[in-house]
């Protein structure tokens, strides 16, 4: 049997429910409603409400990404000086969040966020004033890093799980210090996964609805809920999809940051 054939249910699947939609996509963008070709979807990004979606979108998700960043790293480090194996129970802790559904996770941020949630509660109980947590940009920022941090772990380790320990051993001989070794072994043999995790966390902060309609209170708008607004209140497909268009941008540069600093895929997931 041709080994070839084996790909068809594959190309089927990516023809049907890739290639398909990221076409519709692109027309649908690039066309306005009775199909003729048009660029004004696309440069309705431009407008003022439109750019102050895109430019809150970017500054939290960047600000997402960081903390996970700085989150991740020393975890990953602790992790894998432990020798903990991809089998182990503690890596499968930080596993098991991405098998449970999106929105339930979402969800019970917003149960503990909310005014009368647990954490107002246990301060209240305590005898300190209640904050306001929920529908704020903070919030936001807690649902992606909470929703997203796994997706910056799991690379970061993966990679240091490949770095020789010889290595390691042989800078500090000559006479390297903790930031030394630091600075010049575990974070440059390191880049490939903390790439992978930067866009693997940016990109979906970036485009998230979910988060901000359930912890921004739909008070809060990222250029996620405008697209999903024109797709789903205003049925404008062609606005939609424009802007749409300008998010894939951001997505194309991240792949060819992986492309330039992960050739081999270190940095991919188990």
């Amino acid at each position: 049997m041709n080994k070839k054939i084996l790909a068809g249910p594959y190309l089927v699947w990516m023809i049907g429910f890739v290639i398909i939609p990221l076409a519709l996509i692109v027309y649908y963008g690039l066309t306005d409603r009775s199909g003729a070709f048009t660029m004004a979807n696309v440069l309705s990004i431009t407008k003022p409400e439109h750019i102050k979606a895109l430019m809150l979108s970017l500054a939290l998700s960047f600000i997402s990404t960081v903390i996970c960043l700085l989150l991740a790293f020393p975890l990953s480090m602790i992790l894998r000086n432990r020798g903990m194996g991809k089998g182990s129970f503690i890596v499968f802790l930080f596993i098991l969040p991405m098998w449970m559904n999106f929105l339930l996770r979402t969800l019970a941020w917003q149960t503990l966020l909310e005014k009368n949630g647990v954490i107002n509660g246990i301060l209240t109980a305590l005898g300190l004033p209640r904050q306001n947590l929920i529908n704020t940009p903070g919030a936001i920022v807690l649902g992606m890093v909470y929703n997203f941090l796994p997706f910056m772990v799991l690379p970061i380790y993966n990679v240091l799980c490949k770095i020789d320990d010889n290595t390691v051993n042989a800078a500090r001989d000559l006479g390297a210090g903790f930031w030394q070794t630091l600075i010049h072994i575990w974070i440059p043999l390191s880049l490939p996964g903390i790439i992978s995790g930067i866009t693997m966390v940016f990109v979906p902060a970036l485009t998230t609805f979910v988060i901000s309609n359930l912890l921004g209170g739909s008070k809060i708008l990222l250029i996620g809920n405008v697209i999903e607004q024109e797709f789903m209140k205003s049925s404008n497909w062609n606005l939609g999809s424009g802007l749409s268009l300008v998010l894939m941008v951001f997505i194309l540069i991240s792949m060819a940051l992986i492309a330039k600093y992960d050739k081999n895929g270190e940095g991919s997931t188990f």
